[in-house]
């Protein structure tokens, strides 16, 4: 009998202390709050960071007072300015730093090697998977070629309307990109905004005219009218401002034109109320509050995130709201573009559709050697969140200086 209440003891003490022993496993780093930091390279006046701020302002709705945010404005890309910052939020005890420009990363991975108490997320960053790999060192990009691929398809719809209306010939299909610069990022995406067209009206054609700056409202303007002048009916971006949108909208109303514009970051019905099609954008949300609840919760930030890449980096499309169609103006949209724009989502949903492929050959132009054939499908976003497409496409992209 006395060995038998021995035995009971022990049990009990042993359950007692893998229970305790648990419980230190899966709450050791859990906390009631947590300070979060922001690194901005503008301000809210361009749609790019209040895209951003956007994330922002739902996180602190959706924790209330677990979090406090501290943010720093128009930044630029510099360096030292931006490592001021990083420096002046950790010494006010931040764990968590957002840098949502692309020209951050190498500054942000300087710091999470400096810090590796701190989580560095390097929002459109695409240093996670190159050395140093670091722990506290993150990047995350949603799948925007998607959603650049459907506004191209909304932008094909457009096209062959024009045709069937006899407003343009068939040999008369131009649409013009104002691109910002020569990255991979910015190829990938006027690639797939065309390869959207071109799903539509097989004998369409683009010119893409770089701007070698983000955010010039009369520089990305002026891009516009100039491929309006060569013969682009439709115009489509990658850069910050309305300029695209406005140009498209001034020569169709001020001086008779047929062009149509399209978007991205935000809706541009406000300023091309009778010339914007449709928009897509980056949703950070999902991003900001995983990341933040992975923290809260003393978990990895990618457990929560549910990265598809084994390191420090995520990536997400339609399939979980990363990618937003936005400023639809059906006032202008053909019949059946909002029947094919969502089959074509639903596709995206279920991993159906490849965006690059077909009978193509693109071009790196950093290396003429570098040349691949898209009857072999491209495939984007499989090893990293960043876009790694770069081929211009022979014979049917023009890149004009």
């Amino acid at each position: 009998m006395k060995n038998k209440y021995v035995i009971t003891a022990v049990t009990v003490i042993l359950g007692l202390g893998l229970m305790f022993a648990t419980s230190k496993v899966f709450h050791k780093d859990t906390r009631d709050s947590i300070k979060v930091g922001f690194v901005y390279n503008a301000d809210t006046a361009t749609a790019y960071t209040q895209n951003f701020f956007r994330a922002r302002t739902e996180l602190e709705n959706t924790f209330g007072d677990k979090v406090e945010i501290f943010e720093k404005f128009n930044l630029g890309e510099v360096d030292s300015v931006c490592e001021e910052a990083m420096e002046y939020f950790i010494e006010e005890g931040c764990e968590l730093i957002f840098a949502i420009s692309y020209g951050h990363g190498n500054i942000c991975k300087k710091m999470a090697q400096k810090h590796p108490d701190v989580q560095f997320c390097h929002l459109t960053g695409d240093l996670a998977t190159t050395e140093p790999i670091l722990p506290n060192y993150h990047a995350a990009m949603g799948t925007i070629h998607e959603g650049r691929y459907v506004c191209g398809i909304i932008a094909g719809m457009k096209l062959q309307e024009m045709i069937l209306q006899g407003k343009i010939r068939r040999n008369q299909a131009k649409v013009g990109y104002v691109a910002a610069f020569n990255y991979a990022e910015v190829i990938s995406g006027y690639t797939a905004f065309f390869l959207g067209v071109q799903s539509i009206v097989p004998e369409s054609q683009m010119i893409v005219r770089y701007t070698n700056t983000w955010s010039n409202h009369i520089i990305e303007k002026k891009t516009a009218e100039k491929l309006i002048e060569e013969g682009c009916v439709i115009i489509s971006q990658h850069s910050d401002t309305a300029g695209p949108a406005t140009a498209c909208e001034e020569a169709s109303v001020k001086k008779g034109k047929t062009v149509f514009s399209v978007g991205y970051n935000q809706s541009m019905t406000d300023v091309a109320p009778t010339t914007s099609l449709v928009s897509c954008r980056i949703n950070w949300t999902p991003y900001m509050l995983g990341a933040t609840e992975a923290l809260l919760n003393g978990k990895k930030i990618e457990s929560v995130v549910k990265s598809p890449y084994k390191g420090c980096d995520s990536a997400a499309g339609f399939d979980k709201g990363w990618i937003e169609i936005v400023g639809l103006n059906q006032h202008i949209l053909p019949k059946g573009t909002i029947e094919e724009m969502e089959k074509n989502i639903k596709l995206f949903k279920n991993d159906s559709l490849t965006v690059f492929k077909g009978n193509y050959v693109g071009v790196n132009p950093f290396n003429e050697n570098d040349i691949w054939d898209l009857r072999t499908p491209f495939p984007e976003c499989a090893e990293r969140s960043a876009p790694s497409f770069c081929y211009v496409l022979r014979d049917v992209i023009e890149v004009r200086e």
